[in-house]
């Protein structure tokens, strides 16, 4: 869902079961902010099997490097992954400055084996040299981790590439887990090789109870050895208590090979005393990096508590030490309340005639041609008039928002894409000559607001907030129904084996060549158990 159920701890099912089906429990609504990862990992029992001779996790952390490369292709819309025919969801990519034909890719991506008996998450580096006709993947070693999920990817400005992810630790055989902790692994030669990640932060206890739960980490990079990673501290108390969710960060000085101990940035300012919340009930942080240098932190937080929206705000950072030197800034209300969405009947806020979760956030990027230019995306449903709570029984109509400053985050002008239908899961990033581009997820496409393309949206000149829009995609996706791996359930019978997940974000990044976008699409067929329907790639166009 987004982050508003409060409950920590999704249902574990049996792998065979579990793979197949990948239904998320139902959990009554709060307005409160939630760490979301958890529906990531399903079926526990059958991430490792290592004391028989069936392959177990150890195998899919360290196989062979490179693991496999894509058939070169020079099509408009190709997946990044070769392993098979596993999903792939929440994407991030990156172009690498001193190589605008070195890309690197992630996202959860999903491994199985042993007909399905054994089932891993392990974030991969999606690695391309030939401007995203081949991609090569290659395995991360991630130093006893079961599991990791929600990655990120950044070059600095010297080539140096990062890659941050969440790190799992779970029981063998257990449906519970060690909260998660924050890892970094880096690479020197574009993604070919990667050292053993990092851990930047350590969470405490395990899924339900007393401890820090850490969640979506982003990252970026500056300079040679510079980079910032950022992320939510969930504060779980007794009894599954919520203890606020404040944004931490850490840097790094020396290629990611030591990095600072974690520090509180998202702090109180006057915007945050009109908020029935206060300023400590945060999500969805992501850093950027100014021309100038200058580092920059984008986050939601809670306004008001009765309704559970959110605003995005923006403070400035210490590139040295991470610590805040300047904000909150207000950027924007949004329209992203438990009562603006239609709820699924797993308790996941959604979309028309759906049942994947959804939320509002997007990023913030920064200006390369001038330094007081940032820009902050998400989505909303501020245009959507919901007659019924049931996705089944109303209309939605989400909007793209975006927000533009030219003081260095202080104040802020916002625009809202007014289309028909759904659009959500932006990603913006400037280009070379400072105009903003957006890509999101787009149901216009589809008059019964079903299918989704991938669009990105060009900006005519800085700042003017006015954008032209083309379809990246050139075969459209189905949530609705059809799924294979993330539907166990059929809540209506118009829309059997709907998707319950398909991540929370997708990904864009700007080079000379253009802007490369990876997003999750579901056009691909599949058939695994004796059952048929859509898959899950990583996909990737590289728009001119």
């Amino acid at each position: 869902m987004s982050k508003r159920t409060t409950a920590v701890l999704i249902a574990a099912v049996a792998v065979a079961a579990a793979f197949a089906a990948l239904a998320a429990t139902a959990w009554a609504d709060d307005p409160l902010p939630f760490a979301i990862t958890h529906e990531h990992w399903n079926g526990y029992e059958a991430l490792a099997k290592s004391t028989d001779s069936t392959p177990g996790v150890s195998q899919y952390k360290n196989p062979p490097s490179p693991i496999c490369s894509t058939t070169t292709t020079s099509a408009a819309n190709v997946s990044t992954d070769c392993e098979g025919l596993a999903p792939h969801n929440e994407t991030s990519i990156a172009i690498n400055p001193t190589n605008p034909n070195n890309m690197i890719g992630s996202a959860n991506d999903y491994q199985l084996a042993n007909g399905g008996k054994n089932e891993t998450i392990f974030s991969r580096a999606h690695v391309t040299f030939d401007a995203g006709k081949t991609w090569t993947t290659v395995p991360i070693n991630f130093n006893g981790y079961i599991a990791t999920g929600d990655p990120a990817v950044a070059f600095d400005a010297a080539g140096n590439a990062y890659l941050a992810t969440l790190g799992f630790g779970f029981g063998q055989g257990s449906p519970t887990g060690k909260n998660a902790d924050i890892l970094v692994s880096t690479s020197t030669d574009g993604g070919t090789t990667w050292t053993t990640a990092t851990r930047v932060a350590s969470g405490s206890g395990s899924f339900g109870s007393v401890g820090i739960f850490n969640d979506k980490e982003y990252i970026a990079a500056w300079g040679d050895g510079n980079a910032i990673v950022t992320w939510s501290r969930f504060n779980d108390l007794q009894n599954g208590a919520y203890g606020g969710s404040p944004i931490y960060a850490s840097v790094t000085h020396d290629g990611g090979k030591t990095w600072s101990s974690g520090v509180e940035i998202s702090g109180a300012a006057s915007f945050c005393a009109s908020f029935t919340a206060g300023c400590d009930q945060d999500q969805n942080s992501t850093p950027t990096v100014a021309a100038n240098g200058a580092v920059y932190v984008s986050f939601l937080t809670t306004r008001d508590n009765s309704n559970g929206r959110d605003a995005y705000a923006v403070v400035q950072v210490d590139p040295q030490t991470g610590q805040r030197v300047a904000g909150p800034f207000k950027v924007a209300d949004l329209f992203d309340g438990v009562g603006d969405y239609p709820v699924s009947a797993f308790g996941d806020t959604t979309y028309q005639d759906s049942v994947f979760r959804t939320w509002s956030a997007g990023n913030m990027t920064a200006d390369p041609t001038n330094a007081q230019h940032l820009a902050v995306s998400w989505s909303d449903m501020r245009n959507s008039t919901l007659t019924s709570t049931d996705p089944y029984a109303t209309r939605t109509n989400s909007d793209v928002g975006v927000a533009e400053s030219f003081d260095a985050g202080r104040t802020w002008t916002t625009k809202i894409f007014t289309v028909r239908n759904d659009q959500f899961f932006p990603w913006a990033a400037f280009d070379r000559s400072g105009k903003l581009r957006v890509g999101y997820m787009d149901r216009s496409y589809d008059a019964a607001n079903h299918k989704y393309g991938f669009t990105l949206a060009t900006e005519t000149s800085p700042g003017s907030l006015t954008f032209t829009t083309q379809q990246v995609t050139n075969v459209l996706s189905d949530p609705t129904r059809d799924d294979r791996w993330f539907s166990g359930t059929t809540i209506n019978a118009a829309f059997p084996h709907p998707t319950s997940f398909i991540g929370d974000y997708n990904g864009i990044a700007a080079g000379p060549n253009g802007i490369a976008t990876l997003w999750t699409d579901l056009r691909a067929q599949v058939t695994f158990g004796g059952r048929s329907g859509s898959g899950s790639n990583a996909e990737f166009a590289l728009v001119h």
